[in-house]
């Protein structure tokens, strides 16, 4: 009895049959495609850097339902209306970046004009960055996302082997950039909690590709791997086993991430929405990206047969 159960836990069925290496060209096109028209929206409109990122100031408004007229009537009356500024109606709190830093004076006739248009019950909450600050958290945000690609490269170097770390580090790198890449394309605002979700996803990322490269080893200890065919009915294998476990583990995060983007505050909607976008495809790269690649990479060391070798389900 404790055999068999070893058994199945050395070989679990394989319960998604289908050629991943064989169409991963297509997926590559994909990435590829996504990742031009990213650099391109990068090159041209750049990211829409918040407050925390650039010298301004961001003022939000907590009152019922405004229009963006109601709010530049308050900027009106304090005196701000002509300023070079951005704002965004809200349900229960509004927000208005500015790009130059308002004076201690600007804020009181702004906390003024508030209570005047809307009322005692509503209230101003203003935060504001300059130039040296803004660069500092910057520059702080690109180390981070530096620091922990290299920790993950050699981590996986240790646990596994440099082809393991080279394409779990391209598949990674994807992921950021896949976001990056939206965030700018559709001119979404970068903020502090954009950089919190981009290491999270970081880690949710890895960590799928890790299991999906755990199980690519556990089976080539087992195979006899002698040509690219072989590599390649273990490499599907092993997607296919690890498949259900991924599916599931993403499924459940990415419904919380949902949630907090319908239900969340205004505070944490950019954060909610990079964590949304990055689960997905985090969990495209680690089955349809890093696998592949280290194919590719491993696949070098092997002969080529005509005949496919068939793999054991």
């Amino acid at each position: 009895m404790p055999s068999n159960t070893n058994d199945k836990i050395a070989n679990p069925k394989t319960r998604w049959n289908w050629d991943f290496i064989k169409y991963s060209k297509y997926f590559y096109s994909f990435s590829i495609l996504v990742t031009v028209i990213g650099i391109i929206s990068l090159l041209v409109f750049q990211l829409n850097y918040g407050v925390d990122f650039r010298s301004g100031s961001n003022v939000d408004i907590s009152a019922k339902q405004l229009s963006k007229a109601q709010i530049q009537e308050v900027l009106n009356e304090a005196g701000l209306g002509q300023r070079d500024m951005v704002i965004t109606p809200g349900s229960q709190q509004s927000s208005v970046r500015f790009s130059d830093v308002l004076t201690e004076a600007d804020q009181s006739k702004l906390q003024a004009a508030v209570t005047s248009k809307l009322g005692k019950d509503a209230s101003t909450e203003i935060n504001t960055v300059d130039t040296e600050i803004a660069k500092e958290l910057e520059r702080n945000a690109l180390i981070a996302v530096l620091v922990a690609s290299l920790g993950i490269i050699i981590y996986v170097t240790i646990r596994f082997e440099w082809r393991f770390a080279v394409a779990a580090i391209i598949a990674l790198l994807h992921d950021a950039f896949m976001v990056i890449a939206i965030f700018s394309i559709f001119h979404l605002e970068v903020n502090l909690t954009f950089i919190i979700a981009l290491l999270t996803i970081v880690g949710y990322s890895i960590n799928d590709t890790v299991v999906i490269f755990d199980r690519v080893r556990e089976n080539m200890r087992f195979a006899k791997v002698k040509t690219r065919q072989d590599l390649h009915a273990v490499v599907n294998k092993s997607i296919s086993q690890t498949m259900t476990r991924s599916i599931n583990t993403v499924f459940t995060v990415f419904i919380a991430s949902v949630a907090l983007l319908i239900f969340g505050s205004e505070a944490i909607r950019m954060f909610s929405l990079a964590m949304v976008i990055g689960l997905l495809f985090g969990a495209y790269s680690s089955i349809f990206i890093a696998s592949p690649l280290w194919f590719l990479l491993k696949g070098k060391n092997v002969n080529t047969s005509k005949k496919p070798a068939k793999a054991t389900n």
